[in-house]
């Protein structure tokens, strides 16, 4: 289920005039959100993370990177822009409890964001999860389930326990409104790049892939309004030891298949089988994009070198976008004179 706006009639270059004149946040775009009543709204200031620029780096010559930073959003990371949307939605539904089951990040979005919103929160995690992320749950007044898995494994189990007791799943695409934050991505870069030149192609890290969604519909909904001169490629990029999305891209398949023993550093990037695989192909189809993996050795390298050559702490998960620059080069992919707008999607300090 997805969200769809009534733009028949409505004055684009006018509403996109006056978001110069609004709070930097992500409520800045509401027309193009669901959440009908400002009462309703639960905010920690999230959105409008910067767009940095990067240059040209050695291992791809000719290509110009930026970077877009959700590192700094409230709870460290996109998620928050998702669970912000959901959380003030799911209050006007009047809805009191919600769990979902998370590789980290978004189980801290929805318990703050829930916590701000009173909501009753249960968090489902797999055991791996990096202890800062449970204890940030639980310090938002979560309830926190430690799951023997993967996402996979906490989901079958969330969903199980959950029968029955009247709480709301907020698992990524399963209910329709944490796509609607995700879309702000695509309608910050927009905006952000307005009078400058759009990325020819944005590489994202590539777990649920919501966010991939998220941004194709953003970008389909400025087409529409006239606001988007062109269509950035989107291009997923995943761990080799988890890679069902790039599979499913490279072989042409219509939808992803569970992978098979998955494995990576990066917890938010282990989903062996996201839900609605079909919209995640679409967008990057959609977008004329493609998908790409890299190894656990270079996303931690990336790491450091993201770090150490730009001053920017970024999480396993948006280290994957800096360490497959080199292999989207090779392929063509991207190509020199290029711009290319790497995300990333949190910050890299709960991580050891």
């Amino acid at each position: 289920m997805l969200a769809v706006y009534d733009l028949d009639g409505f004055d684009g270059v006018a509403w996109f005039r006056s978001l110069r004149d609004r709070p930097a946040s992500l409520w800045r775009y509401r027309e193009l959100l669901p959440v009908q009543s400002d009462v309703a709204v639960v905010t920690l200031g999230e959105g409008f993370s910067p767009i940095l620029t990067l240059g040209e780096i050695p291992e791809a010559p000719g290509v110009e990177l930026l970077v877009k930073d959700d590192g700094g959003l409230p709870t460290g990371s996109f998620k928050a822009r998702g669970m912000a949307v959901a959380v003030a939605r799911a209050r006007e539904l009047g809805i009191r409890e919600a769990f979902v089951p998370s590789a980290g990040n978004a189980g801290v979005a929805l318990a703050a964001y829930g916590a701000r919103a009173g909501l009753t929160v249960r968090v489902y995690l797999p055991v791996r999860t990096p202890e800062p992320m449970k204890s940030a749950c639980r310090r938002y007044g979560a309830e926190v389930v430690e799951v023997e898995g993967t996402i996979r494994e906490a989901g079958q189990t969330a969903r199980t326990t959950e029968a029955g007791r009247g709480a709301f799943d907020m698992s990524t695409l399963r209910e329709p409104y944490r796509v609607e934050g995700k879309k702000t991505m695509g309608l910050e870069i927009v905006e952000q790049l307005a009078g400058a030149r759009l990325p020819d192609a944005i590489v994202y890290p590539t777990g649920g892939g919501t966010g991939l969604v998220g941004m194709y519909k953003a970008f389909q909904e400025l087409g529409t309004l006239g606001l988007l001169p062109r269509m950035p490629r989107l291009i997923a990029v995943q761990p080799e030891g988890c890679a069902p999305v790039v599979r499913a891209l490279r072989s042409d398949a219509a939808t992803v298949s569970p992978w098979e023993n998955p494995s990576t550093i990066a917890p938010g990037l282990l989903v062996p089988a996201p839900f609605s695989s079909e919209r995640i192909l679409e967008a990057v189809r959609g977008s004329g994009g493609r998908g790409e993996t890299v190894t656990d050795a270079a996303i931690r390298a990336a790491v450091g070198t993201v770090a150490r050559r730009h001053g920017i702490s970024v999480s396993p998960e948006g280290a994957a976008p800096y360490a497959a620059v080199p292999a989207l080069l090779r392929s063509g992919a991207v190509r020199a004179g290029e711009r290319v707008l790497l995300y990333n999607t949190g910050s890299g300090l709960p991580f050891p």
